[in-house]
């Protein structure tokens, strides 16, 4: 195997397939990347068994062939080239690059000991790349991180018709956010939890490339629990979780007793100063009363902070107390600069939404958070 590339190139392949191996890999070569040359193009492949990563890149290929090494060695080697093309080439059992004056040998892994990447899913439908990338960071700040409970760390997917719903929560907060696509089968009814990580980063990738994104998911038989995503030169699929997951959107309000519209970057800021002297575990209180909202805390040492801020307030003033950085979260992901924060009672959950001009609600993204408790 020979061939000669843009640096840029084979960093952004090798980086993006070398993102999701494992750290701490059950056997050797599932730490590496399967570099292969086939007609002038490279193959850049990483698979740990649970997600494969798979990118094509366009190559001067002098001859075909096949390498194994390791992925995170050759990511961080490819992003400190200078900005030249680089000389790849497979010699015995090692692999040389060659960019301008610099110069690396790597060992090779046996690269018939490297696992076959599964195929691609049946293809569901196709789904905008920006959208589908801005949907995806909504809904996954809200996913579990405690791999004790398998299922709350996932991203539920409904494709129900021509509206694709992404749903996550970690028990203390919630996320939906319902999105239109095109459905190879209009009438389907289909779902998946996958796993937030994984789909985040993917959704990540394939955002900035424009286009769309094609959504294949498994239906029994081959490829049985398994999805996959496919944009421009990339894609990946990913084993699923188990299906069971709580139904969250019984825990969103239906009726509403009390509305606060407020400029979001004003309030984030607010809340991030006066958050200072909050301990990890202690809420921010906000009060909220006609044209203001004055936002509390104490931390250790008697150690206090509070400031007012502008607030267009609808319902009897109230007090509510929530965690500093879920609050935090939920603002950070509306794609608006002004949000709409709705409350049926102070200690029953409250949706975050986006606002539009109006003050009204813009519809498709919603974001419920659990309120705390503090002392009288």
């Amino acid at each position: 195997m020979k061939f000669r590339v843009e640096r840029d190139h084979l960093a952004d392949a090798v980086a993006w397939t070398a993102k999701s191996l494992p750290t701490r890999p059950s056997v050797p070569v599932l730490a590496g990347v399967l570099l292969r040359v086939e007609d002038g193009v490279l193959t850049v492949s990483g698979f740990d068994y649970e997600v494969s990563s798979q990118v094509t890149v366009a190559v001067q290929g002098d001859s075909d062939g096949a390498a194994l090494v390791s992925g995170r060695l050759l990511a961080e080697i490819t992003k400190a080239l200078p900005a030249k093309p680089v000389e790849v080439a497979a010699v015995g059992s090692h692999l040389e690059l060659i960019c301008g004056s610099a110069r690396f040998t790597l060992p090779t892994m046996p690269v018939e000991d490297y696992p076959t990447l599964p195929a691609m899913p049946e293809t569901a439908g196709v789904v905008d790349a920006q959208t589908f990338a801005l949907a995806v960071h909504q809904v996954a700040i809200a996913a579990g991180r405690d791999e004790t409970i398998p299922m709350l760390t996932g991203v539920r997917m409904e494709l129900e018709g021509e509206t694709l719903s992404l749903l996550a929560t970690d028990r203390y907060r919630a996320a939906i956010r319902e999105i239109t696509w095109r459905p190879n089968e209009p009438g389907a009814s289909l779902y998946a939890l996958v796993p937030a990580r994984t789909l985040h980063d993917t959704a990540k990738t394939l955002g900035p490339l424009g286009g769309d994104v094609t959504v294949a998911l498994s239906r029994g038989g081959v490829g049985e629990g398994m999805i996959g995503f496919a944009g421009g030169t990339r894609r990946t699929t990913s084993r699923l979780l188990d299906p069971d997951f709580p139904k969250i959107r019984a825990l969103f309000p239906e009726d509403h007793k009390a509305w606060a519209r407020m400029n979001v970057s004003a309030l984030t800021e607010v809340v991030k100063r006066v958050a200072l002297v909050a301990d990890r575990t202690t809420p921010v209180r906000l009060s909220f009363s006609d044209g203001e909202v004055v936002v509390e805390a104490g931390g250790s040492e008697d150690a206090r902070a509070s400031e007012a801020m502008e607030a267009d307030f609808t319902g009897e003033p109230l007090t509510v107390a929530f965690n500093p950085s879920y609050l935090l979260d939920g603002l950070s992901v509306l794609d608006s600069p002004k949000v709409l924060i709705s409350f049926s009672q102070p200690m029953k959950p409250a949706v975050v939404t986006p606002a539009g001009d109006d003050g009204e609600s813009i519809p498709g993204y919603r974001y419920l958070i659990m309120p705390m408790r503090v002392g009288s």
